[in-house]
């Protein structure tokens, strides 16, 4: 794996994920925040090497997974906050149903284990951005509506109370 300096994220849960997270076709004036080389598994796969870039691109930020001929791409927008899937046999946005990021695995996954990416370079810097709503915890999970804003989210033992 390469080791890769991660921008100083947002505070709150959702920015927490998010930039563990994939991204979307480059709009004209995108920005590239980082590019890793790490593992990823599409639909609980065996993990595979695969490329992540991360993009600002104007009110949300893109994370572009690529394994093999496959790319995946996570939208996340801040006004309003929502985590969606570009689709790209309908060639639309879909609202995720949930996120997940296991940090003793350094993994963040989408809509259960349908997506996940090995980012310990982002998780770390989420430990050490907001260490005290993290300090002792491993997993944290968001859950989202029909329109892909947050309606629940857990911290460790409690995800198992909530889980869907």
């Amino acid at each position: 794996m390469t080791s890769v300096s991660i921008p100083t994220c947002r505070p709150g849960l959702l920015a927490l994920l998010a930039a563990s997270l994939l991204g979307t076709p480059l709009a004209a004036r995108a920005e590239v925040l980082y590019k890793l080389s790490t593992q990823c598994s599409l639909g609980a796969a065996n993990p595979q090497p695969c490329q992540v870039e991360a993009i600002n691109e104007k009110g949300a930020t893109l994370y572009r997974q690529t394994i093999g001929s496959t790319t995946e791409t996570i939208r996340i927008t801040d006004q309003p906050v929502r985590m969606e899937r570009w689709d790209a046999q309908t060639k639309r946005w879909q609202s995720l149903t949930s996120a997940a990021a296991r940090f003793s695995r350094n993994t963040v996954c989408f809509n259960g284990r349908d997506l996940c990416v090995v980012n310990p370079n982002y998780l770390n810097s989420i430990e050490q951005v907001r260490p005290e709503a993290m300090a002792g915890r491993d997993l944290v999970q968001v859950f989202f509506g029909k329109d892909g804003r947050i309606n629940l989210s857990c911290y460790d033992d409690g995800c198992k109370k909530v889980a869907p």
